[in-house]
């Protein structure tokens, strides 16, 4: 099929993530390397119906590896879960001579082209853009070292307030189902804790970390709580130390999108690079329906029914090496 390939067309969905554009431009400049006319698609799959499609040449994507964002732009699309919405997009994509996609984003984006590949038989490639590190086949994910350095400037400062004040500080962070950037930034930090959803309903994380000896050796505290609905979040954690352990002088600081934002750190932009360039090999290779990912440093194809419907698994050391150092 893919000796049938002239056109890629390539677009970003979801929550966007640092190192994007990094993705777009090494997509771009490794398919016109290897022959291929290159088309971006706009504001996701909302731009695959609405028709914002332009051609790109190698000048299109310079000067935006270091960009956080992306500058094809992101968009929810509700109509694209419909059949008649992916119809119009196909019939787009078929006007504009598109005859494969690569998609950069999140598990959500990752389901809308396994659909449309599905309904319509065209090579869909998926790069894994996302800063919540959570899908599955892959070490790694594209924006999640930027988030996590994010959090770690952050906690930082958030650290010399607490100890000046003996407070007891709640951080939440991204991650929406997955504990990821809350365990690894608690441990970057040398936050006392993490809060995460992957525990939520093993044990109650709030005593734990309070029986663990709490205030034993420090004055101040900082605890790493991830978003979702599984924890409640930075927010319920205060409330119940209010009401629970009324000693504490507690506050609370939500980050939010700021973890979204910014430059991508090295190890991004290489990984994007090295993905983006991988997507066309697969597309050469006649693979279709993968996310490129990458474990152990290699690159890896991982089918989207896995990457998508398969958990991945906190790794648990980690939570031990936190729990020994934060004594």
């Amino acid at each position: 099929m893919a000796t049938t390939v002239k056109c890629i067309g390539i677009l970003t969905s979801g929550g966007d993530a640092p190192g994007m554009n990094a993705a777009i431009r090494a997509v771009t400049r490794a398919a016109i390397y290897n022959g291929f006319q290159v088309k971006g698609i706009y504001r996701g799959y909302k731009g695959l119906i609405t028709g914002e499609i332009k051609e790109f040449k190698s000048q299109d994507v310079s000067n935006i590896i270091q960009l956080g964002g992306t500058i094809l732009k992101t968009a929810r699309c509700k109509e694209f879960k419909t059949p008649e919405g992916r119809q119009i997009a196909y019939n787009n994509m078929t006007a504009e001579g598109i005859d494969a996609l690569v998609v950069i984003g999140g598990d959500g984006s990752l389901t809308g082209a396994r659909i449309l590949a599905q309904e319509f038989n065209i090579p869909c490639i998926g790069l894994p853009g996302t800063i919540d590190n959570d899908l599955y086949g892959t070490d790694t994910t594209i924006g999640y070292d930027t988030a996590l350095n994010t959090i770690l400037g952050a906690v930082d400062k958030i650290r010399d307030t607490a100890t000046s004040h003996e407070r007891l500080f709640f951080v939440e962070v991204m991650g929406r189902d997955a504990g990821f950037l809350a365990l690894n930034g608690a441990i970057a930090s040398g936050a006392e804790a993490a809060i995460i959803p992957e525990f939520s309903t093993e044990f109650d994380q709030l005593e734990e970390f309070i029986k663990s000896g709490y205030r034993k050796s420090k004055n101040s505290s900082i605890v790493l709580v991830a978003e979702s609905d599984l924890t409640g979040g930075a927010m319920h954690y205060a409330e119940r130390v209010k009401n629970e352990y009324p000693q504490y002088d507690v506050r609370v600081t939500i980050l939010g999108h700021l973890q979204r934002g910014g430059s991508p750190t090295a190890h991004d932009r290489i990984l994007a690079s090295r993905l983006g360039s991988a997507a066309i090999d697969a597309l050469m290779e006649d693979q279709r329906n993968v996310m490129i990912g990458i474990e152990n440093d290699q690159i890896v194809y991982v089918p989207f029914s896995k990457a998508i419907k398969k958990e991945k698994p906190i790794n648990r050391e980690l939570v031990n090496v936190l729990r020994k150092l934060s004594i």
